[in-house]
C-alpha cells in the first residue's frame, strides 16, 4: 500500500512534464508579456504623443520625436525593439504551429484569425513605418523625421493615408485581444466566467478609445499636412 506523502517529499511515479512543453510554457508567458509590458504601454502612449499634431509642429516634434539625449533615445528604442523582435519571433511561430479549434465556437475562431490576420499586416506595416520614420531619417539622414515631410504624404499621397488608417486599425485590434488574452488565458488574471465576461468588455472598450485616438492624430496629421502643398 502506498504511503502518503509528507511535507517536503514528491511523488517520483509521477513523470515529469516534458522539458520542450515547460519551454513552450516560458516563451508564452514571455511573449505575451513582452506584448504588454513595454510595448502595449508605449504603443499606447505614442498614440497619444501624436495628437499634438494639433498644437503644431513644433509641438508635435517636441512630443514624438524628441529625445533628452542620445542615450535616452537609445534606452527608448533598445527597450521597444529588443520585445518588438522577441515578440515578433515567438508570435510568426505561434502562426506556424496553432490552428483554429473547432470545439471553442465561431466567435472565438473568428477572433483567433483576426489576431492573425492583423499581426500580419503590422509585421508589413512596422517595418515600413520604422524604417520610413526611424532608420532614413536618424541613421541616414542624421536627424528626426521631420513633421512636414510625414504630414506632407499623409495629405497628397493616398496610399499612405490608407496605410496608416488600416495601421492603427490593426494595431488597435492587435492591442485590446492581445490584453484580453494576457489576462485571461495568458497569465490568468481572470479565471472565471464572469471574470473573462468582463475583461472582454474592457478590452472592447479599450479598442475603441485606442482607434479613436490613432485616427484622430491620423485626421490631424492629414489636416496639417495643407499648408505645405503637394510634393515637387
Amino acid at each position: 500500500m502506498a504511503q502518503p506523502l509528507t511535507t517536503g517529499q514528491v511523488d517520483r511515479s509521477l513523470p515529469a512534464p516534458p522539458r520542450g512543453l515547460a519551454r513552450d510554457f516560458i516563451l508564452a508567458r514571455l511573449g505575451s508579456l513582452f506584448a504588454i509590458l513595454p510595448l502595449g504601454v508605449w504603443t499606447t502612449v505614442h498614440l497619444f504623443n501624436q495628437l499634438a499634431a494639433y498644437q503644431s509642429p513644433e509641438a508635435w516634434q517636441a512630443s514624438v520625436t524628441g529625445h533628452s539625449s542620445p542615450a535616452a533615445m537609445a534606452l527608448t528604442f533598445a527597450v521597444v525593439l529588443v520585445p518588438l523582435l522577441w515578440h515578433t519571433v515567438w508570435g510568426i511561430g505561434r502562426m506556424v504551429k496553432s490552428k483554429p479549434s473547432v470545439r471553442i465556437g465561431w466567435f472565438s475562431n473568428l477572433r483567433y484569425l483576426l489576431q492573425r490576420l492583423s499581426a500580419v499586416g503590422l509585421i508589413l506595416f512596422l517595418g515600413a513605418h520604422l524604417y520610413l520614420a526611424w532608420f532614413e531619417p536618424r541613421i541616414l539622414a542624421g536627424r528626426p523625421e521631420p513633421f512636414a515631410e510625414i504630414s506632407q504624404q499623409m495629405h497628397f499621397h493616398m496610399p499612405t493615408l490608407a496605410v496608416y488608417i488600416l495601421g492603427v486599425l490593426g494595431i488597435a485590434y492587435h492591442l485590446a485581444n492581445g490584453l484580453w488574452s494576457f489576462l485571461s488565458m495568458g497569465w490568468g488574471v481572470t479565471i472565471s466566467k464572469a471574470g473573462i465576461g468582463w475583461m472582454e468588455k474592457v478590452s472592447l472598450l479599450f479598442f475603441f478609445v485606442l482607434l479613436a485616438v490613432g485616427w484622430a492624430a491620423v485626421y490631424g496629421l492629414y489636416s496639417g499636412g495643407a499648408v505645405y502643398g503637394p510634393p515637387a
